[in-house]
């Protein structure tokens, strides 16, 4: 019965009583709220020195002179500003509460000390003594009071039923301009933000929609008091080099960097203010963004029927996505895979301007290419069906021979015969003084467009047949960037071959929208150099990729890191770096600045017929030796004439 009866004081008198409180205290501005915590701290304190003074002298009375009054009062004008310096007025205990009541033990032990200098100094004035003992109980009984005080707002304010709310992410906006600011009011409800960093120093230590504003440097410090794993950059219209320069200061700290999508999303209402992306590494290669030419994808694209080959790989689908938004008259999507070409057909059937037809084959089928060529009336194929992954090629020689070298052969025939006016062959720079199968057949097939426009030239047929040539796509699939982010999602370690192992990259969308142009360049013959920009190496690319996933690499320098990075050593047919060029000085420059042209293509009579007959024998025998050493020695014998030329 009396158990009963307090559990009915509790319930109706108690708990309405503390949460009518808790909504008081918590509806309270910020600085309400600290104030408060600086009145209790002073109240604490001048009362814990007073009862080491009475445990000191088994005396409790109250100081009754200005001299014992004073001596009190000092403790806490001494402790509240070592307070304030040391962070304890921020909401810290909420989120970390071993770090808070780490920092609570150093801000009493400093207090303490200042406390016993300032008494020392007063003692020599002839004005109090101060036993040894009453420091230590201060500190002692202050630290416990101070923690106390914490860990009991912490239970009466932030209940069990609040859990979910302590965890909430804890995110620093860089950037508190207005869209930072709009972004911080949409994610109040679902985010704790700790702060704004911006790099204007007029806006330092001062308050937007009631965050405090930082300098980047301070980071660090968030970091450590609030345990920040996310940094959201929120300038829309930050330069490529200004946020290349903040991704590598911030993801240094082991955080996240996520960012608002650019300025024109916002604008057009594709994204939301309050709608954040992960930042990929392919805007920290720091590449200068060129416009596409108008009049270029005009020419090639607009009003036109065009066959992609190869449509839903990495290459293929981009290079489908950029002409759908061009307005071609017809998109044939030509694809072996069943799932993939599925998928692609399903993407643009969602834009429904855009008649794409879906064609499932094989490159290397010569009537399912005939068909799909003729049936359609295709005017243009961008011929970018291969097998490309260099590993699996080396292992499957006969196979990528067939599919590379014949596919293409296949295909350029049947748009020579049935009149397409434009051939574009999407090439590598592995097929460069190529080591592996795979860059051989390539420049196989390079050599095959080139017999075809030398045909087209004999006889006037104003077809353009050309090739072009770049490095490695980020993201494509069977690349380093998606290994390393699946890598990065098991824990590592990130394997690469050669810590200095080069190569050049670029973003897959910069790589579809170069294609079409310099297919527009073509004068037939050709083969188109996309400017590649400087080379990456591949361990500096791998760091970046584990900074942006808010990680930290494990080395030597920094043993307690995340993410090992590791050394395994070449893979069969592997270079150290990458050429996109035999000579340098035989490529000039077209009217896109990314784009360069080989001179001299069609000086040379290309007569493939006798070779590519040799190369079908050891395939229909599966020769596997014979066909490498037919491979390469074309290639071997074409070199020698490309230099001498």
């Amino acid at each position: 019965m009396e158990r009963q009866l307090h559990r009915s004081i509790a319930d109706f008198w108690l708990v309405p009583m503390l949460s009518a409180l808790r909504k008081r205290v918590l509806s309270l501005p910020r600085t309400w709220k600290r104030v408060i915590l600086v009145g209790f701290d002073f109240a604490a304190l001048a009362f814990v020195l007073w009862a080491a003074f009475s445990l000191r002298y088994d005396r409790w009375e109250l100081p009754n002179s200005i001299d014992e009054w004073a001596i009190v009062f000092s403790a806490p004008l001494v402790a509240v500003p070592v307070f304030v310096r040391m962070g304890l007025y921020r909401a810290v205990v909420r989120y970390l509460p071993e770090r808070a009541i780490w920092t609570i033990v150093q801000a009493m032990a400093l207090a303490a000390i200042l406390w016993v200098l300032l008494a020392f100094l007063t003692a020599m004035t002839g004005r109090g003594f101060v036993p040894r003992s009453v420091p230590i109980v201060y500190w002692a009984f202050g630290t416990l009071g101070i923690t106390g005080s914490r860990l009991a707002a912490k239970w009466l304010f932030w209940p069990s039923s609040r859990k979910a709310l302590l965890q909430r992410p804890v995110v620093v906006i860089y950037g508190a301009g207005e869209a930072g600011s709009q972004l911080a009011s949409s994610l109040r409800n679902s985010h704790f933000i700790a702060g704004f960093l911006d790099d204007d120093q007029t806006l330092h230590r001062r308050e937007v929609v009631g965050i405090k504003v930082f300098a980047p440097s301070h980071l660090p410090s968030l970091v450590r008091d609030f345990g920040v794993k996310q940094v959201i950059l929120s300038i829309p219209s930050l330069s490529l080099t200004r946020r290349k320069e903040i991704v590598h200061e911030v993801s240094h700290h082991g955080v996240k960097v996520e960012s608002l999508p650019a300025i024109t999303d916002l604008v057009t209402g594709k994204y939301l203010v309050s709608q954040i992306r992960e930042i990929e590494i392919d805007e920290l290669l720091g590449r200068s963004s060129i416009p596409p030419d108008p009049d270029l994808i005009r020419e090639m694209i607009v009003g036109r029927i065009i066959m992609v080959t190869g449509a839903g790989g990495s290459i293929g689908s981009e290079l489908c996505r950029k002409i759908a938004q061009w307005r071609p008259q017809k998109l044939v999507l030509f694809e072996a895979n069943e799932f993939a070409l599925y998928n692609i057909e399903m993407e643009l059937a969602a834009a429904k301007d855009v008649s794409a037809v879906p064609v499932l084959g094989s490159v290397t089928n010569a009537q399912r290419v005939i068909g799909a060529i003729k049936e359609h009336g295709v005017q243009v194929v961008f011929h970018a069906a291969a097998h490309k992954h260099v590993p699996l090629v080396e292992a499957n020689a006969l196979e990528g021979i067939y599919n590379n070298v014949f596919g293409t052969k296949i295909v350029a025939d049947a748009a020579f015969e049935h009149g397409v006016k434009d051939f574009v062959l999407i090439s590598t720079d592995k097929a460069v003084r190529p080591t592996n199968v795979m860059g051989a057949t390539k420049r196989w097939a390079e050599l095959i467009v080139r017999e075809k426009a030398a045909q087209a030239v004999e006889q006037q047929s104003k077809q353009r047949f050309c090739a072009v040539r770049f490095g490695n796509v980020l993201g494509s699939n069977g690349s380093v960037v998606p290994l390393f982010k699946k890598q990065i999602a098991m824990g590592g370690p990130l394997t690469l071959t050669d810590r200095a192992m080069t190569r050049y990259f670029m973003s897959i969308q910069e790589a579809a929208e170069l294609i079409v142009q310099a297919g527009a360049l073509s004068g037939g013959g050709d083969v188109f150099l996309l400017d590649m920009g400087e080379p990456i190496l591949i361990s500096e690319l791998a760091e970046n990729m584990v900074r942006l996933a808010g990680l930290t690499v494990r080395s030597e320098d920094n043993p307690k890191g995340d993410i090992e990075i590791v050394a395994v050593g070449k893979r069969p047919g592997e270079k150290m770096f990458e050429e996109l060029f035999y000579d340098s000085s035989s490529a000039v420059p077209t009217r896109h600045l990314k784009i360069l042209r080989g001179v001299g293509q069609l000086a040379q009579p290309v007569k493939l017929g006798p070779r590519l007959d040799e190369l079908r024998i050891a395939l229909s025998i599966e020769d596997e030796k014979a066909a490498r050493a037919l491979l390469f020695s074309l290639i071997a014998d074409r070199e020698a004439g490309e230099m001498s030329h």
